[in-house]
């Protein structure tokens, strides 16, 4: 999943700039850093990772926002191929995942939080993120580490092979 912002910043609005550089370091959305611009298509930081580099043919959802269901065909994939759970990873969880996690709830899609596989610009704030996903019994979804995630789906018998 890709989100960014056109090279000319058409996309970028004056409060979304403003509010995206209203922090301690002054940088925001556009600013240069080590990896090209922030948050911009194109720029070796907003590539996926080569671990992660999507196989021919996988889609690949390029979201505007902050969520990963608005404006995007997400959902529509999601359901053709009858997705009903997801297992969310990634950055930054007190944004970007835990806004997918919402939009997804809203949705009627059931989700799990990779503990150890999302983070955000500050450790309180990735806990905390955590935290409500699991207040009021699991609102929103779920958390999980890797670890015990993996052996969960190592132990998964799809539907049409359980004997009945």
């Amino acid at each position: 999943m890709e989100s960014g912002h056109r090279a000319d910043l058409s996309t970028l609005s004056s409060r979304e700039a403003y509010r995206s550089m209203n922090n301690a370091s002054g940088l925001g959305i556009g600013s240069p850093g080590p990896l090209g611009r922030l948050l911009v298509r194109g720029e070796e930081g907003h590539d996926t990772i080569p671990e992660l580099y999507p196989i021919f043919g996988e889609p690949v959802i390029d979201k505007p926002g902050r969520g990963a269901f608005g404006h995007t065909d997400f959902e529509l994939l999601l359901r053709i191929r009858g997705i009903r759970n997801l297992i969310i990873a990634g950055v930054t969880t007190d944004v970007c995942v835990t806004s997918t996690m919402r939009e997804a709830n809203d949705r009627n899609f059931d989700c799990v939080l990779i503990e150890d596989g999302a983070a955000a610009s500050e450790e309180n704030l990735h806990l905390a993120a955590c935290e409500m996903v699991k207040t009021e019994g699991g609102i929103f979804g779920a958390t999980a580490k890797l670890d015990d995630a993996v052996s969960a789906i190592g132990r998964f018998v799809p539907v049409n092979d359980q004997k009945r």
